[in-house]
């Protein structure tokens, strides 16, 4: 997948608030999805709509612990977040550079 593609999932994947919510809650620890559910306080089926799209996007993935295949636990992924980071500072780097000259010009006045 092309780099801007991912960028594009992940972000439309973070637009939405409940999703936003997950990701902090599996920042703190791997989580089951009935966990993610009653925290979030979403139904299970509505859980399981988030989780499929940030599965989708490679900020989630899921796991079975060895003594129950049947669990789903949820951990987050660092590269989607580290593609995120980076387009930010090299954002942040251009609009920099732009104030920089834009007072630059100011100031020659």
């Amino acid at each position: 997948m092309v780099a801007a593609a991912r960028l594009d999932q992940t972000l439309a994947a973070l637009a939405d608030p409940h999703r936003r919510q997950v990701v902090e809650l599996l920042r703190e620890r791997p989580r089951r999805a009935g966990e993610l559910a009653e925290a979030a306080g979403l139904t299970p089926p509505a859980m399981s709509r988030h989780l499929k799209t940030l599965r989708r996007s490679g900020l989630v993935e899921e796991s079975h612990p060895e003594f129950d295949a049947r669990v789903r636990v949820y951990h987050l992924r660092a590269e989607p977040m580290m593609d995120l980071l980076r387009w930010l500072e090299q954002t942040e780097r251009m609009w920099s550079a732009q104030l920089a000259a834009f007072k630059a010009h100011l100031e020659q006045d």
